[in-house]
């Protein structure tokens, strides 16, 4: 196993610029995800960890190698992809031993490997099937045991859950949780499922537009997120962001006051779904809708042309167009330049 070094990484098509100088330090053992928009540039970065992308500055080390020049196959990476990208005439076991074929292992180390990797992904019974007799999910196991029996440094995953079904995308989420638990492989995983994030993932590296917006724990970006995207980005559903008006170290939002960072100006009030309270005193809000879940209520509403979204454990009978008076907790604010975003 080995760490992964990014420092100053740069990529560009043509004269525009996707990567902007990014630098990502990622220890040995640990996972870490690459999360944000579409377009943001993660799955970029991410190829070119794997040397799938030329890079036009900066460097990239595995270990204590520096791997800009390297082809693939040369930087000891095992990839898994969105695709499955298995081959339908061979079967599992020869879909998971082909790189070692291809290396020209030795056969009774390839059939050691595979029978490994198999027991450890419950690939057993199946291993003499073509991918077509295959559920997706068994598929993402092929490709995943494909990766698991080259022993790579690093395992690199660009959005492999993207195409199954919402029940087992969460079923192999705890599948690749325990996986890396088991094998303690240096990961590298891309997805633009915030939520996957959160719970797969050591340290969360938060992306847009080509440049690295917060890199922490998930409870970390969760509590305490650098900006206005990050508050937004991380969370389902997301933060509300409220528009307020500093002064005197008060932020005033909706006729209310708020102990605020201090400052003057417009400022934004950030509240997450759970910390808005049922009060008297709080800002009426207009019911729009209610989606009752079993375990919690969650509730759409208008603030002064605002979208709020409210989260309840606790069971409510609000009816659609009423008018319910919401405070936000005093002790999970969080306060934003309106104009740059940045955290006050």
């Amino acid at each position: 196993m080995a760490g992964v070094k990014i420092q100053d990484i740069r990529k560009s098509y043509g004269a525009t610029e996707v990567i902007h100088g990014v630098n990502v330090d990622i220890s040995d053992g640990e996972f870490v995800a690459l999360v944000g928009p579409s377009g943001c540039g993660k799955s970029t970065l991410l190829r070119m960890i794997a040397g799938l992308e030329p890079i036009n500055g900066g460097t990239i080390a595995i270990g204590d190698r520096v791997v800009n020049n390297l082809p693939p196959a040369e930087r000891d990476i095992a990839m898994v992809f969105q695709t499955y990208a298995l081959y339908p005439h061979k079967s599992v076991a020869e879909n998971m031993g082909f790189a070692l074929k291809v290396a020209k292992a030795d056969r009774s180390e390839i059939d050691r490997r595979v029978k490994e990797a198999a027991e450890i992904l419950s690939l057993t019974e199946y291993l003499d099937r073509k991918p077509r007799h295959l559920s997706g999910g068994q598929r993402q196991r092929v490709a995943m045991g494909r990766a698991i029996v080259r022993d790579p440094q690093v395992f690199l995953f660009d959005e492999p859950l993207s195409n199954l079904d919402a029940k087992l995308r969460i079923q192999m989420r705890t599948e690749i949780k325990e996986l890396h638990q088991r094998l303690k492989t240096t990961t590298v995983f891309v997805t633009h499922d915030q939520i996957e994030a959160m719970t797969l993932a050591d340290r969360i590296v938060v992306m847009q537009g080509g440049r690295i917006e917060q890199v922490g724990t998930p409870l970390e970006l969760y509590d305490n997120p650098a900006n206005a995207f990050v508050a937004t980005f991380i969370g389902a559903p997301s933060m509300n962001l409220l528009a307020g008006h500093a002064a005197g170290g008060q932020v005033q939002v909706g006729g209310r006051q708020f102990a605020g960072p201090g400052g003057a100006g417009k400022q934004l009030l950030g509240v997450r779904p759970e910390h808005l309270i049922l009060a008297d005193d709080g800002l009426p809000m207009e019911v729009k809708v209610v989606e009752p879940t079993g375990s919690e209520t969650m509730v759409f509403l208008r603030f002064e042309g605002q979208d709020v979204t409210a989260v309840f454990r606790e069971r409510h009978a609000f009816e659609s167009g009423s008018t319910v008076h919401l405070k936000p907790d005093p002790d999970h604010l969080h306060f934003f330049d309106a104009e740059t975003g940045m955290r006050l």
